[in-house]
């Protein structure tokens, strides 16, 4: 027995227009969608599809022009980027803004899903194409209680490689800079704190190791004494002023008596405290000046000089109060030799520079380095004092040099700024990662610390010495041709399109030539055409 199968026939797309026209003007009524469906041949399926795909193409056609080019997520990229990495904000408030806005896409999953996968086109590394020397300073942040390993470049403050650690080991340390190794760059040395895994692990990686120990770290707990000391002063002060109190409110002469002694008392004890602050306030001031680089007359100074300096203070700060102070010195005192290391660097480049520059205008140089390297350090009233100073030492150097003044005042210049005596800087990467910390509640990602990383690096200074200027262009010495956020959005882009090249087949597929070009459009439509007849062909079949 024969079936007879129907030829179907592709509606014209003018008869799917009048289809959609029919279903919208019957919309409600009971029976007209099966009938509408049962004429034309088509499943009701089929016809809800067209009914959406309409109205999806109405809503576009007739929507506000602005909130088109919202749309784009494209066109979102940038001020997400600059709200995340510039704003610091959380992905909370910035799914607010956008919402506030009326940005779509606008979800916190969104937002987390974006930054992943930016995160993820950047690396944790820097990498040269030639061996760069640099001086290391690293450290340890916490994330709660995940350690995050950071080295920066001393000169260029550029970040050369941040990651999320199990531990802070030595082991751990030492691939840290193995892989800096490996990326090509040269270690001179380095400056960090007494961490024992960082210095093992440097060490252990680094064959001619030399190792800076930050000043910071060394003499806080002078410092914090002379805080301690400087509470007790004001709270003998505090004492002596209520014992004046008493006494002048004393109704007898032997309440004057006892309270006389007492303010005497009081007073004496008030003395004796804002004396012992004074004095190991004007000894730290004194420390201060006998670790700069160069003396006052413009010297460098010599390393037996200044641990002879240093001997002398530490005995005097002793002399002040030996319990407290003998405890806090005692370690100083152990670590004097790691403290002079900056000054053997000092005595080798000041034999360099004896040999090229004059001594007299040498120490001119000197000077005038000396007030520009505080130039950006101190408040307005010092930094006038510090500018003026620079420009006359180099005014009475250029008076001795002559023609020979530019390049020679170079040489000065970098020589002595190449001299690192901490690793203060890298505290610069902990006050940048702080609010983010803050803002995810310590649950930060290697992702977001790779982002972190690419936007300090590519970010130009707004003030000090290195204003205008990126880190990554004081590392290469090269100029970046657009914004942080343009050179992200393109590293990310050429990410993606790496990605989609690999994952081509590597031969194309075979296709006939004289094949008409069909929209996407036509495409989809082709398709529900086709499943559509499939299955009233298998349905006719089984009749």
């Amino acid at each position: 027995m024969l079936l007879f199968v129907p030829m179907i026939v592709e509606p014209h797309p003018q008869t799917r227009i009048h289809i959609v026209m029919l279903a919208w003007l019957h919309q409600g009524v009971y029976g007209k969608m099966t009938e509408i469906a049962r004429y034309y041949q088509i499943s009701r399926t089929f016809l809800y599809q067209l009914l959406f795909v309409a109205n999806l193409q109405l809503e576009t056609l007739f929507s506000d022009e602005n909130r088109l080019a919202q749309v784009d997520p494209r066109s979102l990229e940038p001020l997400i980027l600059l709200l995340r990495l510039e704003g610091k904000c959380s992905l909370p408030s910035m799914a607010s803004i956008l919402q506030a806005l009326e940005y779509h896409p606008q979800s916190v999953g969104y937002l987390s899903q974006f930054f992943q996968r930016y995160g993820q086109s950047v690396p944790s590394t820097l990498s040269t194409a030639s061996p760069k020397f640099v001086f290391y300073l690293s450290d340890e942040i916490f994330a709660i209680q995940t350690p995050i390993l950071v080295t920066i470049d001393a000169h260029s403050t550029a970040i050369l490689k941040i990651e999320l650690a199990s531990d802070r080991s030595a082991e751990t340390w030492r691939a840290h800079f193995a892989t800096l190794e490996d990326h090509h760059f040269c270690c001179l040395g380095m400056a960090s704190d007494r961490g024992l895994g960082l210095i093992a692990g440097y060490q252990a990686a680094v064959e001619t190791a030399l190792w800076v120990c930050d000043y910071f770290h060394e003499f806080r707990g002078l410092f914090n004494l002379l805080h301690r000391w400087e509470r007790k002063a004001y709270a003998a002060l505090r004492k002596e002023y209520e014992a004046a109190g008493k006494f002048d409110q004393a109704q007898n002469e032997s309440q004057l008596e006892k309270r006389l002694r007492q303010y005497e008392e009081a007073w004496q004890a008030c003395e004796q405290a804002i004396a012992r602050f004074d004095q190991l306030a004007l000894l730290l001031q004194l420390l201060r000046e006998t670790l700069q680089v160069c003396s006052p007359e413009g010297r460098l100074r010599k390393v037996e000089d200044v641990r002879s300096e240093l001997t002398l203070l530490f005995t005097m700060m002793e002399a002040l109060d030996r319990a407290p102070l003998t405890h806090t010195l005692k370690p100083i005192r152990e670590h004097i030799d790691d403290i002079l290391v900056p000054f053997e660097q000092v005595e080798v480049i000041h034999a360099q520079l004896r040999a090229v520059v004059p001594p007299q205008a040498l120490d001119m140089l000197v000077l005038a380095w000396h007030h520009d390297h505080f130039l950006y350090q101190s408040p307005s009233r010092q930094k006038r004092y510090h500018q003026r100073e620079r420009e006359e030492w180099l005014a009475f150097a250029e008076g001795l040099l002559d023609d020979e003044f530019e390049p020679l005042k170079a040489l000065v210049f970098d020589r002595l700024d190449s001299i690192i005596r901490a690793s203060s800087l890298v505290e610069m990467v902990n006050s940048l990662l702080r609010p983010y910390l803050h803002s995810c509640k310590g649950q930060i990602t290697q992702e977001t610390l790779n982002l972190i990383m690419f936007y300090h690096n590519h970010r130009r200074y707004k003030s000090g010495k290195r204003k205008g200027q990126a880190p990554l262009e004081l590392l290469t010495g090269k100029p970046l041709q657009a914004q942080w956020w343009e050179l992200l959005i393109q590293q990310v882009k050429k990410e993606a399109d790496a990605k989609d090249h690999a994952d081509l087949p590597s031969k194309p597929s075979l296709q006939r030539t004289d094949e008409p070009t069909r929209s996407p459009d036509q495409t989809m439509w082709e398709h529900t055409d086709a499943s559509e007849n499939d299955l009233r062909l298998a349905d006719s079949k089984a009749a």
